[in-house]
């Protein structure tokens, strides 16, 4: 999962964003409505985290642009205002999540998973392919039955791969989907994570490299079986 989140309080927004990480969402932060609409524009995202009282254009009326360009991204609004009111006029915008400040960032990741398992183009709690099952919520890989303990980087790469369901994804892709916009395009740190990830589901190997291309979860032998 990857996640917006536009506050403009310094140390707020780099403690969410490094709770986040903790957790396995890629979190990207925008500091003001400027740079939030700058990044929609050209990043995906699966949910946006929007403080309402940020400089430049104010959390509602980037919420109200998302709402408009018909793109379907939940949008979770962050607030020190907790009158009834202040909420109704939050959902009224289109908002489907609020969350007033101050929070726990537990509450925070949890409705971010609610979010996202409630988002339009809804996929299921759990996955299933090549003998694998992945399960977002509670953070779980079993192979044949047998459970895989995993770093949250291989997770999130893993379920990306697993999401693809058999597809091609590039490392591009896998970068920008389990990493944020400071990751290095540069980098090998999706070769490494996915070296690592491949010994820890065992043989034989369920990732497949496509060279020039990227990683696949190899369905072949799951086919034969079948």
């Amino acid at each position: 999962m990857r996640v917006l989140i536009v506050e403009d309080e310094p140390l707020m927004a780099g403690a969410i964003r490094d709770g986040l990480r903790l957790e396995a969402i890629a979190a990207d932060v925008a500091g003001d409505g400027d740079a939030a609409l700058e990044l929609l524009g050209v990043n995906s995202y699966d949910i946006a985290v929007l403080d309402r009282d940020i400089p430049g254009p104010s959390g509602d009326d980037v919420a109200a642009q998302i709402v408009a360009s018909g793109s379907g991204l939940p949008i979770l609004l962050l607030t020190a205002a907790d009158r009834l009111d202040d909420k109704a006029s939050g959902f009224e915008l289109g908002a489907d999540d609020y969350l007033t400040k101050p929070f726990e960032l537990q509450e925070l990741v949890l409705r971010l998973r609610a979010l996202d398992r409630r988002r339009g183009h809804h996929r299921p709690p759990v996955r299933e392919l090549a003998g694998l099952r992945v399960d977002p919520f509670r953070r779980e890989v079993h192979r044949d039955g047998r459970y895989v303990a995993l770093t949250r980087k291989q997770f999130a790469v893993l379920e990306v791969l697993v999401a693809a369901e058999g597809g091609v994804v590039s490392a591009e892709e896998l970068l920008e989907r389990a990493w944020d916009e400071h990751a290095d395009p540069l980098t090998n740190a999706v070769r490494i994570t996915v070296s690592a990830l491949r010994k820890r589901l065992g043989e034989p190997w369920v990732i497949a490299t496509v060279p020039g291309v990227g990683y696949r979860i190899d369905v072949s032998d799951a086919d034969r079986r079948g």
